[in-house]
């Protein structure tokens, strides 16, 4: 975590170095941080030792936390207003703030959110107690907040959901969203702003799920990104309104690829050049590299509603997540080859493909239904030989569920290959069994 940050830093001639970076984790650690605000105070006392590093310290976290740049003769509040990061805050806010606000008013606002701390935050409400409560089957007949009265509140409490796990969280917001029929802002239950539900944005919900929004307290678990769908229907196909929740979901698999460890030889000879002061040094350890090959039918017109938001997917998926990424295409089933091209002019035949490295992510995308003839001897070969060489496979098909027992041919491919909905919710189920360890 933060790995960047000491180049950043340094970028302003400001000293952060591995021992800064160390304690800034020891803080994290120890619950010491839980806001954007709170990373301010402590990494300024860690790093700040003269009064006239201040000015380059604060544009060093502009820049890297909020990726707002303070040029040379600007002002705080001319770079904030130039700014995507609060351009993107201000359209999220807008209808709870009112028409009433000044720009300068709304900077101010801005400000006060970014550098909301543990210190302004006056009560931690156990988020275990209040889930506990609450209940996802509430009928939904009125706004539990400020609907009434667009003024925005300060946030003096803050409620915990580190307790809780992911798929609680998920389960519980399929549940809300399903009765949820309005808007709402302040309170603790609904897919809203400004409160503190464990599903929404701009509110203060520790581990909880970003749904729409910029963020900005850095303590949402898991962002299901889209502003326009408030809420997301994460079992519906995917299409323009989720597929940021897909991508959110898709992003799990490389959540056990990596992780942190000691670098223990690293310490060692950093140590000796110090002349015996030996401080830990951490890095991230990959255990194999991400690789992703997308099989995706585009050979029919029951495909063609899917073909272009599936593209948008993995396409989202290569700019944000650093990875090999491949896509073929196939028409039907799979038989001796795959092409590279949408035109399917490009052959590439499986012994190829079965050529790659084993720990490829697979993922085929296509209906699995055809005439019963059409699955021969050699697409059976095809698919049980890919399923045995690749262990991390899986098909995404955007048929409902509920068809695809009356199809005889999507049925034999579900028993070679693990089939899931190709929606939000369909992707997490299949990427969390791509990551469960094999015997």
């Amino acid at each position: 975590m933060f790995e960047t940050l000491p180049k950043k830093f340094v970028e302003y001639d400001v000293p952060v170095d591995i021992r800064a970076l160390l304690l800034l984790r020891k803080a994290m650690d120890k619950k010491l941080i839980r806001t954007l605000g709170d990373i301010y105070n402590v990494l300024k006392g860690i790093v700040v030792k003269d009064p006239e590093m201040m000015g380059p310290y604060t544009k060093a976290y502009y820049d890297y936390f909020l990726n707002i740049k303070i040029h040379q003769g600007d002002t705080l509040n001319d770079a904030i207003q130039r700014s995507e990061t609060f351009k993107n805050w201000r359209d999220d806010n807008l209808d709870r703030m009112g028409d009433e606000l000044s720009v300068e008013d709304m900077v101010n606002r801005f400000l006060d959110e970014v550098h909301m701390t543990s210190y302004d935050i006056q009560e931690v409400v156990d988020g275990r107690l209040l889930w506990d409560k609450d209940r996802g089957d509430i009928e939904d007949k009125e706004s539990d907040g400020l609907e009434g009265d667009k003024q925005p509140r300060a946030l003096d409490k803050m409620a915990d959901y580190s307790d809780l796990s992911l798929q609680e969280l998920l389960d519980r917001m399929q549940e809300v969203m399903d009765q949820q029929k309005s808007e709402h802002s302040g309170g603790s239950h609904w897919i809203g702003t400004g409160g503190i539900s464990p599903y929404g944005h701009g509110g203060a919900a520790k581990d909880g799920l970003r749904v729409g929004g910029t963020g900005g307290g850095k303590m949402a678990r898991k962002v299901l990104n889209d502003r326009k769908f408030f809420p997301i229907d994460m079992d519906a196909i995917i299409n323009d309104n989720n597929v940021d929740a897909a991508l959110a979901s898709l992003r799990g698999i490389i959540e056990e690829s990596a992780e942190e460890k000691l670098d223990v030889p690293s310490t060692i000879k950093n140590g000796l050049k110090r002349g015996g002061l030996f401080l830990p040094e951490i890095k991230s350890e990959e255990h194999d590299k991400l690789q992703v090959l997308l099989i995706v039918d585009n050979g029919g017109y029951s495909m063609d509603p899917y073909i272009r938001v599936v593209q948008t997917l993995f396409k989202k998926m290569k700019t944000r997540f650093a990875h090999d990424l491949e896509t073929h295409y196939f028409h039907n089933t799979v038989y001796d080859r795959v092409f590279s091209d949408a035109r399917r002019n490009k052959p590439i035949y499986i012994d190829k493909i079965l050529k790659k490295d084993p720990n490829y992510r697979v993922f085929f995308v296509g209906d699995a239904a055809m005439a019963a003839y059409e699955l021969n001897r050699t697409s059976m070969d095809s698919y049980n030989l890919m399923k045995k060489h690749f262990k991390k496979i899986a098909w995404l098909n955007p048929e409902p569920q509920r068809y695809w027992a009356h199809t005889f041919t999507t049925m034999v491919i579900k028993e070679i290959i693990p089939m899931f909905p190709l929606s939000p919710k369909g992707i997490e189920k299949a990427v969390k069994q791509m990551n469960k360890k094999k015997e």
